[in-house]
């Protein structure tokens, strides 16, 4: 049976940032059971107080220390959190003031530096990527498609989708999708508007048992979500960005995060967003 902790992260604006770096470093510990609360905008004494009072419960049912990761910028709310009954993790005092140190001069203590709108051109070119990635879903228009950074292609539900919302959320990349549909594939040719664009087409493939398990939950006992129909899609489609000279990722057991960053880099685009 896993060991079991509870965990919080606290911080005075959206949470995402300590989120991330907290999850990154409790993947480590795979034995250990996390029961995870994010406390977002504790931006004052009394929610800190009440936050405190959430740990102590936590700490109180389990007997054991909750781990405490926090990012809040003000002195005295840090002051606080650190008398907690717990494993107090202070990303600013672990990070920002041995910065501070180094550089010779102070941080801004600005809250919601980074992932706020104050970062103005990070978040228009947030935006307008999300917007241009929405707006070139699935094939749904050729309008403009020689602004995208990067075009994916591939049989249906193999995972473009998500990964092009997430190069354009996490990177700020204009990223278009076009599925190769049974036509392309039984005259094994790209779909003819990328023609042009092939330098920047890049492609996702996946498992055909893995394909026919998502296809099923969408469409149950169709052709679409047949093995033998999948097999043959992923070995036409194979087949076809190979003929192409497209450079393609096999989507079964990679994670979103890790397919985007892959292509980001391997692609050689600009990250335009931090």
């Amino acid at each position: 049976m896993p060991h079991r902790r509870s965990v919080f992260f606290v911080s005075d604006r959206t949470g995402i940032t300590v989120e991330m770096l907290g999850n990154s470093l409790l993947t480590q510990f795979d034995t250990v059971e996390f029961k995870k609360h994010t406390l977002p905008f504790v931006d004052n004494v009394d929610k800190i107080h009440e936050a405190m009072r959430q740990i102590e419960s936590a700490r109180s049912e389990s007997g054991k220390r909750p781990l405490v990761f926090t990012s809040l910028m003000k002195d005295e709310l840090r002051k606080e959190i650190a008398g907690a009954n717990a494993l107090v993790l202070d990303l600013f005092d672990r990070f920002i003031v041995p910065l501070e140190g180094e550089l010779g001069v102070k941080s801004a203590h600005a809250v919601g530096r980074s992932h706020s709108a104050g970062n103005i051109r990070d978040y228009n070119h947030r935006i307008e990527a999300v917007n241009y990635t929405l707006a070139h879903d699935d094939g749904v228009t050729n309008r403009n498609l020689d602004e995208a950074d990067i075009i994916l292609v591939g049989v249906s539900r193999s995972g473009k989708t998500p990964t092009c919302l997430y190069l354009a959320l996490q990177f700020g990349v204009k990223a278009a999708n076009y599925p190769l549909i049974p036509e392309d594939l039984e005259k094994m040719r790209l779909p003819t508007a990328l023609g042009p664009l092939k330098h920047k087409v890049w492609g996702l493939t996946i498992v055909p048992e893995r394909l026919q398990s998502i296809r099923q939950e969408r469409k149950p006992d169709s052709k679409y979500a047949s093995l033998e129909n999948c097999q043959w899609e992923v070995r036409q489609a194979e087949n076809l960005m190979q003929m192409a000279g497209i450079s393609f990722l096999n989507s079964t057991t990679k994670s979103i995060e890790e397919l985007a960053t892959v292509i980001l880099h391997e692609a050689g685009l600009d990250r335009r967003v931090y």
